[in-house]
């Protein structure tokens, strides 16, 4: 079923459905209870539009994905490029298109498939069962209905349906797997002679017209960029949020007046017994199967537990003895619901038919719907209420704060005042960093806060930057306190470096040197005794169990012809030892590993399945026409 594929998380579908997967099983409710809304269409395919909005709320979800990976890294204006824009585009067209596959072929989540996706959200359980209570809040939270948000999950179950149809069904031979087990597990016995580059430093003599050349010739490491220091001011709704108290009057009036948010649902617990009606047993045997258990079951009440792991085919309950936990109403399928939340604690049902098969019930426990007591959810009420004034108080501040470091651009000294602001101070700033360093920044890894501060008004007047938002809800104006401008290093002070970085490369060519010669030499005897050389111990390498080899001493190792034995290859290291080998034996491991066929093979169905996955969505892409308004995505600002 569809939600075997959500649940068992299959790699072809995460790798093809990087918007189209379940985003909640990342960040929660959130992304899906965002409306899109109607808008300035940025693409169509055939006669379906997608529009300017559809594409902020996916940029939304691909912006929280790359801010949850990246933690205290993640900086939006570092990866906010033409290519990452155009990367999220084309898979909101990719998932058009699947759509419109998919309603063709008249594909459809199931409710008891979205029920069972709903019941597993983290978000929405509490004690580990399924909440009614939370999942109506998160989405009043949201302003989202539940057709609204049960309708875009449908959606995105329904493509995980097709997607697995068609990334999941790879078929491997055994052949060509125990082949490329073979190639992987091949063993060489090898034995090492190394020529570090240290032994021959000493024969490396480096003149001054040789520092000089060098010097002239890379002048550009030794570059200095352009930097400044900077002063700045920060305005944020969370530091507006640290400024409030909230009395006890405002949360008790909040909370009288908002009861119904805060409603407990009654929920059930049962224990079941499954008897499927599928293509292995019809229905009249299964009725049969289950009037024959619900016989013993009058005689034996105390027996339930037994008989659901003795016969009871579902395999997410059978071995706890039936037991479903906790759940609330629309959880379960109509005639399943309807029984348990008739029945009285310990009772015993007859046998229900549902969608599934024949159930017998025992309901096992129930709790009853409940008021949340005001201690209980105060510590929410008054985030929500601090929350809501600092957002307005935030709305009003960021105009003026706006205007005042515009208006008095030579200080920022009237927005300390008038908002009880600290001015904080930078270390050096680069101005074209690298996106690693921009990253470290912090709140000053800003590409347009950058740029504003380099510019020359900013540079040569020393005026206030606009003020910029370099975060959700957070601005930011800064002034160079401090400038330098792009210099080179000179030749005194970087002579050290160089000396050292040419003694290197030329003890390493030497190195080589005397390695390859030594080489040739051995190729040409054709063999050598360990005697003749202070060769290391031997050990056997393969593809799988490397040794900690260098790359480029496993790829000259297995490159090697072994006809004949022994034979001699030669590869030099990152640091530039040379690494010579002797390789004597070749075979294969005595005992072939299961588990390693069983993963090998796995991935090769993966890698073919996500082949066939691109040729099914390069043939959609032909047969529909698909227009890119590359001007609205080229000029869109964020």
């Amino acid at each position: 079923m569809i939600f075997d594929a959500v649940r068992n998380n299959k790699r072809v579908v995460q790798v093809f459905l990087a918007l189209i997967t379940l985003p909640f099983a990342f960040w929660g409710v959130d992304s899906y209870v965002r409306d899109s809304g109607a808008g300035t269409d940025l693409a169509s395919v055939g006669d379906s539009k997608i529009t300017m909005q559809q594409f902020d709320q996916a940029w939304r979800v691909q912006q929280d994905r790359l801010r949850q990976a990246l933690g205290a890294n993640f900086d939006a204006a570092a990866v906010n490029t033409p290519e990452a824009r155009s990367a999220v585009l084309n898979a909101l067209v990719d998932q058009r298109l699947l759509l419109l596959e998919a309603s063709k072929g008249r594909l459809v989540a199931s409710d008891d498939a979205l029920r069972e996706v709903i019941s597993k959200i983290p978000a929405l359980q509490e004690d580990g069962q399924f909440s009614m209570t939370r999942y109506q809040a998160a989405l009043a939270a949201q302003g989202m209905s539940q057709p609204q948000f049960e309708a875009q999950l449908r959606q995105d179950l329904t493509l995980q349906q097709l997607v697995a149809a068609i990334g999941e069904t790879a078929i491997i031979a055994s052949g060509v797997t125990d082949e490329m087990l073979r190639i992987q597990a091949e063993e060489r016995q090898v034995a090492e002679l190394r020529f570090a580059p240290e032994k021959f430093a000493g024969q490396v003599k480096i003149d001054s017209a040789a520092v000089e050349k060098y010097y002239d010739e890379n002048k550009k490491r030794f570059e200095i960029p352009e930097q400044a220091k900077a002063e700045y001011v920060v305005l944020s709704l969370e530091a507006l949020m640290d400024k409030l108290a909230v009395s006890d009057a405002e949360v008790s009036a909040w909370y009288e007046s908002h009861k119904d948010r805060y409603q407990r649902a009654e929920e059930r617990r049962a224990s079941h017994i499954l008897i499927l009606v599928d293509a292995d047993q019809n229905e009249e045997t299964a009725k049969a199967k289950a009037d024959g258990i619900l016989k013993e079951l009058r005689e034996s009440p105390d027996r339930f537990a037994a008989l659901a792991k003795q016969h009871s085919q579902d395999p997410g309950s059978a071995q706890k003895g039936g037991d479903l936990g906790f759940f609330g109403r629309g959880m379960m399928v109509k005639p399943f619901e309807e029984t348990v939340f008739k029945l009285q604690e310990g009772e015993i049902s007859g046998v229900v038919r549902s969608d599934f098969g024949f159930h017998i019930i025992q309901l096992t426990g129930s709790k009853a719907g409940a008021q949340r007591a005001l201690a209980e959810v105060r510590s929410e009420l008054e985030d929500e209420l601090k929350r809501q004034t600092a957002s307005r108080q935030f709305a009003e501040a960021a105009e003026a704060f706006s205007n005042m470091v515009y208006e008095q651009p030579d200080s920022l000294a009237p927005v300390v005042e008038k908002f009880d602001l600290t001015i904080r101070h930078s270390g050096w700033l680069p101005r074209d960093p690298s996106p690693q360093a921009l990253a470290s920044l912090g709140e000053l890894g800003n590409e347009k806060l950058l740029t504003a501060l380099f510019s020359a008004d900013s540079l040569k007047n020393k005026r206030n930057t606009e003020a910029i938002e370099v975060a959700p809800n957070v601005l930011l104006s800064a002034r160079v306190a401090e400038y330098q401008a792009a210099s080179t290093r000179p030749l005194a002070e970087v002579r050290g470096d160089i000396e050292a970085t040419l003694k290197a490369q030329e003890a390493a060519a030497l190195a080589r040197q005397a390695g390859e010669a030594k080489l040739s030499a051995l190729q040409q005897a054709g063999s050598e005794s360990k005697a003749d050389a202070d060769w290391g111990p031997v050990t056997s390498v393969s593809r799988l169990e490397r040794q900690q080899l260098p790359v480029a001493a496993l790829q000259a190792i297995f490159r090697a012809n072994v006809e004949k034995l022994p034979t001699y290859v030669g590869a030099q290291a990152a640091d530039g030892t040379y690494l010579l080998y002797q390789i004597s034996k070749v075979g294969q491991p005595a005992v072939v590993d299961e588990k390693r066929r069983e993963a090998l093979q796995s991935e090769y169905s993966t890698i073919l399945g996500q082949e066939d996955f691109a040729a099914y969505l390069a043939g959609l892409r032909s047969r529909y026409k698909i227009d890119i308004n590359q001007s609205a995505l080229d000029s869109k600002q964020r």
